[in-house]
Protein backbone atom coordinates (compact mmCIF):
# COMPACT_ATOMS: atom_id res chain seq x y z
CA UNK A 1 0.00 0.00 0.00
CA UNK A 2 2.67 2.14 0.94
CA UNK A 3 4.54 1.19 -2.20
CA UNK A 4 1.40 2.04 -4.41
CA UNK A 5 1.55 5.47 -3.03
CA UNK A 6 4.80 6.72 -3.25
CA UNK A 7 4.62 5.30 -6.65
CA UNK A 8 1.84 7.72 -7.40
CA UNK A 9 3.68 10.77 -5.47
CA UNK A 10 6.72 10.10 -7.96
CA UNK A 11 4.50 9.84 -11.43
CA UNK A 12 2.83 13.19 -10.39
CA UNK A 13 5.86 15.12 -9.23
CA UNK A 14 7.86 13.89 -12.59
CA UNK A 15 5.76 16.35 -14.67
CA UNK A 16 5.27 19.10 -11.71
CA UNK A 17 9.31 18.91 -12.07
CA UNK A 18 9.06 19.30 -15.76
CA UNK A 19 6.59 22.68 -15.52
CA UNK A 20 9.32 23.96 -12.39
CA UNK A 21 12.46 23.59 -14.70
CA UNK A 22 10.75 25.12 -17.54
CA UNK A 23 10.12 27.80 -15.65
CA UNK A 24 13.71 28.82 -14.11
CA UNK A 25 14.85 28.53 -17.84
CA UNK A 26 12.50 30.42 -19.52
CA UNK A 27 12.85 33.06 -17.00
CA UNK A 28 16.38 33.00 -16.84
CA UNK A 29 15.99 33.40 -20.19
CA UNK A 30 13.66 36.42 -20.13
CA UNK A 31 16.64 37.90 -18.46
CA UNK A 32 18.93 37.88 -20.87
CA UNK A 33 16.39 38.88 -23.32
CA UNK A 34 16.24 42.37 -21.39
CA UNK A 35 19.73 43.20 -22.08
CA UNK A 36 19.45 42.03 -25.61
CA UNK A 37 16.61 44.23 -26.62
CA UNK A 38 18.65 47.45 -26.71
CA UNK A 39 20.34 46.01 -29.64
CA UNK A 40 17.49 44.78 -31.61
CA UNK A 41 14.33 46.60 -30.14
CA UNK A 42 11.57 44.20 -28.57
CA UNK A 43 10.36 42.72 -32.04
CA UNK A 44 13.91 41.72 -32.79
CA UNK A 45 14.17 40.12 -29.73
CA UNK A 46 11.49 38.02 -30.32
CA UNK A 47 11.98 37.24 -34.07
CA UNK A 48 15.38 35.73 -32.86
CA UNK A 49 13.69 33.89 -30.03
CA UNK A 50 11.24 32.18 -32.21
CA UNK A 51 13.15 31.93 -35.54
CA UNK A 52 16.80 30.35 -33.65
CA UNK A 53 14.19 28.10 -31.40
CA UNK A 54 12.47 27.03 -34.66
CA UNK A 55 15.22 25.81 -36.77
CA UNK A 56 16.87 24.10 -33.63
CA UNK A 57 13.29 22.24 -32.70
CA UNK A 58 13.02 21.43 -36.79
CA UNK A 59 16.39 19.82 -37.51
CA UNK A 60 16.40 17.93 -34.15
CA UNK A 61 12.61 16.48 -34.42
CA UNK A 62 12.87 16.55 -37.98
CA UNK A 63 8.72 16.33 -38.01
CA UNK A 64 6.57 14.54 -40.48
CA UNK A 65 4.66 17.14 -43.02
CA UNK A 66 2.51 14.52 -44.20
CA UNK A 67 -0.24 12.40 -42.55
CA UNK A 68 -1.71 14.79 -40.17
CA UNK A 69 -5.59 15.62 -40.68
CA UNK A 70 -7.09 19.33 -41.34
CA UNK A 71 -7.33 19.38 -37.40
CA UNK A 72 -4.22 18.20 -36.62
CA UNK A 73 -2.75 21.51 -38.57
CA UNK A 74 -5.77 23.84 -37.45
CA UNK A 75 -4.04 22.70 -33.74
CA UNK A 76 -0.91 23.22 -34.27
CA UNK A 77 -1.27 27.12 -36.18
CA UNK A 78 -3.46 28.09 -33.54
CA UNK A 79 -0.66 27.07 -31.07
CA UNK A 80 2.01 28.69 -32.93
CA UNK A 81 -0.46 32.04 -33.40
CA UNK A 82 -0.74 32.12 -30.21
CA UNK A 83 3.33 31.34 -28.47
CA UNK A 84 4.01 34.04 -31.51
CA UNK A 85 1.21 36.57 -29.76
CA UNK A 86 2.18 35.83 -25.99
CA UNK A 87 5.67 36.59 -27.08
CA UNK A 88 5.17 39.88 -28.86
CA UNK A 89 2.95 41.29 -26.37
CA UNK A 90 5.10 40.23 -23.34
CA UNK A 91 8.12 41.76 -24.74
CA UNK A 92 6.17 44.92 -25.93
CA UNK A 93 5.09 45.16 -22.58
CA UNK A 94 8.82 44.75 -20.92
CA UNK A 95 9.84 47.69 -23.64
CA UNK A 96 7.46 49.83 -21.33
CA UNK A 97 7.21 48.78 -17.52
CA UNK A 98 9.34 46.75 -15.29
CA UNK A 99 10.22 42.73 -16.46
CA UNK A 100 9.07 41.58 -12.64
CA UNK A 101 5.61 43.80 -12.87
CA UNK A 102 5.44 42.53 -16.51
CA UNK A 103 5.24 38.93 -15.47
CA UNK A 104 3.22 39.57 -12.37
CA UNK A 105 -0.09 41.05 -14.97
CA UNK A 106 0.70 38.45 -17.44
CA UNK A 107 0.55 34.95 -14.89
CA UNK A 108 -3.41 36.47 -14.34
CA UNK A 109 -4.24 34.63 -17.78
CA UNK A 110 -3.26 30.75 -16.23
CA UNK A 111 -4.54 31.77 -12.91
CA UNK A 112 -7.95 32.85 -14.26
CA UNK A 113 -8.08 29.88 -16.74
CA UNK A 114 -7.07 27.89 -13.87
CA UNK A 115 -10.55 29.06 -12.03
CA UNK A 116 -12.56 28.79 -15.12
CA UNK A 117 -11.10 24.97 -15.90
CA UNK A 118 -11.31 24.11 -12.00
CA UNK A 119 -13.43 21.08 -10.97
CA UNK A 120 -13.07 21.08 -7.35
CA UNK A 121 -13.94 24.04 -4.51
CA UNK A 122 -10.25 23.57 -3.08
CA UNK A 123 -8.56 25.04 -6.73
CA UNK A 124 -10.38 28.35 -6.46
CA UNK A 125 -8.83 28.93 -2.76
CA UNK A 126 -5.33 27.97 -4.27
CA UNK A 127 -5.89 30.37 -6.95
CA UNK A 128 -6.67 33.72 -4.70
CA UNK A 129 -3.62 32.14 -2.59
CA UNK A 130 -1.86 32.85 -5.83
CA UNK A 131 -3.34 36.00 -6.91
CA UNK A 132 -2.76 37.76 -3.58
CA UNK A 133 0.93 37.10 -4.16
CA UNK A 134 0.86 38.02 -7.51
CA UNK A 135 -0.88 41.82 -6.57
CA UNK A 136 1.46 42.09 -3.94
CA UNK A 137 4.46 40.83 -5.65
CA UNK A 138 3.37 43.98 -7.58
CA UNK A 139 3.79 46.25 -4.83
CA UNK A 140 0.49 48.03 -5.22
CA UNK A 141 1.83 49.82 -8.06
CA UNK A 142 -0.32 49.16 -10.98
CA UNK A 143 -1.85 52.55 -10.98
CA UNK A 144 1.92 54.05 -11.70
CA UNK A 145 2.81 51.67 -14.40
CA UNK A 146 2.63 53.10 -18.55
CA UNK A 147 -1.13 51.76 -19.28
CA UNK A 148 -0.29 50.69 -22.82
CA UNK A 149 3.02 48.35 -21.08
CA UNK A 150 0.14 46.87 -18.58
CA UNK A 151 -2.48 46.57 -21.57
CA UNK A 152 0.26 44.34 -23.23
CA UNK A 153 1.12 42.50 -20.42
CA UNK A 154 -2.49 41.49 -19.91
CA UNK A 155 -2.91 40.55 -23.16
CA UNK A 156 0.53 38.51 -23.46
CA UNK A 157 -1.69 36.67 -19.86
CA UNK A 158 -4.90 35.67 -22.32
CA UNK A 159 -2.24 34.57 -24.85
CA UNK A 160 -0.66 32.46 -22.27
CA UNK A 161 -3.69 30.68 -21.34
CA UNK A 162 -4.68 30.29 -24.71
CA UNK A 163 -1.04 28.49 -25.41
CA UNK A 164 -1.55 26.20 -22.29
CA UNK A 165 -4.66 24.67 -24.09
CA UNK A 166 -3.37 24.69 -27.78
CA UNK A 167 -0.05 22.99 -25.96
CA UNK A 168 -1.97 20.23 -24.12
CA UNK A 169 -3.74 19.66 -27.66
CA UNK A 170 -1.11 19.55 -30.23
CA UNK A 171 0.59 16.90 -27.31
CA UNK A 172 -1.79 14.89 -27.71
CA UNK A 173 -2.58 15.05 -31.85
CA UNK A 174 1.61 14.96 -32.18
CA UNK A 175 4.07 12.38 -31.20
CA UNK A 176 7.07 13.33 -29.22
CA UNK A 177 7.47 16.82 -30.22
CA UNK A 178 6.55 16.88 -33.50
CA UNK A 179 4.08 19.37 -32.62
CA UNK A 180 6.16 21.69 -30.92
CA UNK A 181 8.85 22.06 -33.63
CA UNK A 182 6.07 22.64 -36.31
CA UNK A 183 4.20 25.32 -34.20
CA UNK A 184 6.97 27.59 -33.88
CA UNK A 185 8.11 27.80 -37.41
CA UNK A 186 4.43 29.14 -37.56
CA UNK A 187 5.70 31.42 -34.74
CA UNK A 188 8.61 31.87 -36.68
CA UNK A 189 7.04 32.88 -40.00
CA UNK A 190 4.67 35.20 -38.32
CA UNK A 191 7.20 37.01 -36.40
CA UNK A 192 9.53 37.49 -38.88
CA UNK A 193 8.13 40.50 -40.67
CA UNK A 194 8.26 42.50 -37.69
CA UNK A 195 11.83 41.52 -36.58
CA UNK A 196 13.11 42.55 -40.04
CA UNK A 197 10.99 45.81 -40.06
CA UNK A 198 12.30 46.91 -36.45
CA UNK A 199 15.88 45.46 -36.51
CA UNK A 200 17.09 44.63 -40.35
CA UNK A 201 20.57 43.67 -40.55
CA UNK A 202 21.37 44.08 -36.76
CA UNK A 203 19.59 40.60 -36.28
CA UNK A 204 22.74 39.00 -38.16
CA UNK A 205 25.78 41.04 -35.54
CA UNK A 206 26.73 37.67 -34.27
CA UNK A 207 27.45 38.69 -30.59
CA UNK A 208 23.60 38.84 -31.16
CA UNK A 209 23.10 36.00 -32.49
CA UNK A 210 25.06 34.44 -29.97
CA UNK A 211 22.48 36.25 -27.17
CA UNK A 212 19.69 35.49 -29.16
CA UNK A 213 20.48 31.85 -29.34
CA UNK A 214 20.40 31.53 -25.90
CA UNK A 215 17.52 33.36 -24.92
CA UNK A 216 15.53 30.86 -28.08
CA UNK A 217 17.27 27.67 -26.45
CA UNK A 218 16.41 29.09 -22.34
CA UNK A 219 12.83 30.90 -23.26
CA UNK A 220 11.77 28.71 -25.87
CA UNK A 221 13.09 24.97 -26.97
CA UNK A 222 14.07 23.90 -23.34
CA UNK A 223 10.51 25.32 -21.39
CA UNK A 224 8.40 24.50 -24.27
CA UNK A 225 9.61 21.15 -24.10
CA UNK A 226 9.32 20.55 -20.97
CA UNK A 227 5.69 21.59 -20.88
CA UNK A 228 4.31 20.29 -23.48
CA UNK A 229 5.50 16.84 -21.97
CA UNK A 230 4.08 17.64 -18.50
CA UNK A 231 0.89 18.56 -20.12
CA UNK A 232 0.50 15.21 -21.33
CA UNK A 233 -0.09 14.15 -17.87
CA UNK A 234 -0.92 17.12 -15.64
CA UNK A 235 -4.32 18.66 -15.55
CA UNK A 236 -4.76 21.82 -16.94
CA UNK A 237 -6.08 23.68 -14.09
CA UNK A 238 -3.03 22.12 -11.88
CA UNK A 239 -0.72 23.54 -14.45
CA UNK A 240 -1.89 27.06 -14.71
CA UNK A 241 -2.02 27.39 -10.90
CA UNK A 242 1.97 25.95 -11.22
CA UNK A 243 2.54 29.09 -13.01
CA UNK A 244 1.77 31.62 -10.72
CA UNK A 245 5.62 30.56 -9.80
CA UNK A 246 6.58 32.60 -12.58
CA UNK A 247 6.50 36.22 -10.79
CA UNK A 248 9.13 34.55 -7.96
CA UNK A 249 11.34 33.10 -10.44
CA UNK A 250 11.17 36.32 -12.50
CA UNK A 251 12.28 38.43 -9.75
CA UNK A 252 14.65 35.87 -8.80
CA UNK A 253 15.89 36.50 -11.89
CA UNK A 254 16.49 39.94 -11.81
CA UNK A 255 17.97 39.66 -8.94
CA UNK A 256 20.81 37.29 -9.67
CA UNK A 257 21.00 38.47 -13.33
CA UNK A 258 20.21 42.40 -13.54
CA UNK A 259 21.20 42.91 -10.23
CA UNK A 260 17.33 43.86 -9.14
CA UNK A 261 17.06 44.37 -4.97
CA UNK A 262 13.96 42.05 -3.78
CA UNK A 263 11.63 44.15 -0.85
CA UNK A 264 10.50 42.34 2.03
CA UNK A 265 7.17 42.71 0.40
CA UNK A 266 7.99 40.72 -3.06
CA UNK A 267 9.76 38.33 -0.73
CA UNK A 268 6.23 37.71 1.30
CA UNK A 269 4.59 37.80 -2.21
CA UNK A 270 7.14 34.41 -3.12
CA UNK A 271 6.21 32.82 -0.12
CA UNK A 272 2.24 32.94 -1.48
CA UNK A 273 3.22 32.18 -5.05
CA UNK A 274 5.01 28.76 -3.80
CA UNK A 275 2.25 27.87 -0.82
CA UNK A 276 -0.39 28.27 -4.04
CA UNK A 277 1.57 25.87 -6.31
CA UNK A 278 2.32 23.60 -2.92
CA UNK A 279 -1.24 23.02 -2.62
CA UNK A 280 -1.86 22.89 -6.03
CA UNK A 281 0.71 19.86 -6.49
CA UNK A 282 -0.45 18.02 -2.78
CA UNK A 283 -4.76 18.33 -4.90
CA UNK A 284 -2.99 17.26 -7.96
CA UNK A 285 -1.72 13.87 -6.19
CA UNK A 286 -4.64 13.08 -4.31
CA UNK A 287 -6.40 13.23 -7.29
CA UNK A 288 -4.43 11.11 -8.95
Amino acid sequence: MAEASAGRSRRSLGPVSLVVAGALSVQFGAAIAVMLMPRTGPFGVVTLRLVLAALVLLVVCRPRLRGHTRADWVTVVAFGAAMAAMNVLIYQAAHRIPLGAAVTLEVLGPLVMSVIASRRLVNLLWAGLALAGVFLLSGGGFDRLDPVGALFALGAGAMWAAYIVFSARTGRRFPQADGLALAMGVGALLSLPLGLMEAGSKLVVPSTLGLGLAVALMSSVLPYTLELLALRRLPAATFAVLMSLEPAIAATAGFLVLGQALAPAELAAIALVVAASMGAVRCSQARS
